[in-house]
């Protein structure tokens, strides 16, 4: 019926560690985004989310460089 929580479900306590990564791209935010989260997820297990907490373009040199900084979280596993 509904989705409640019995005495025989095993309720764990989870630990997440946030960590800041800088994703850049010639294209746009958006590459830049996923370029950062597709290193994360290549690098880090349990990735579970992300957060945009800044952007900003450089216009040093020929073309622009969109950069996105990110704060990503990812599970710490269990002792």
């Amino acid at each position: 019926m509904g989705n409640f929580i019995t005495t025989e479900d095993k309720i764990t306590d989870m630990v997440f560690k946030k960590i800041v990564l800088r994703g850049t791209s010639e294209e746009s935010f958006e590459a830049a985004t996923d370029a950062a989260l597709d290193r994360a997820e290549e690098t880090l297990d349990e990735v579970k989310w992300a957060e945009v907490i800044d952007q900003g373009v450089e216009l040093a040199g020929v073309g622009r460089e969109y950069q996105v900084e990110l704060e990503v979280a990812f599970e710490v596993e269990s002792a």
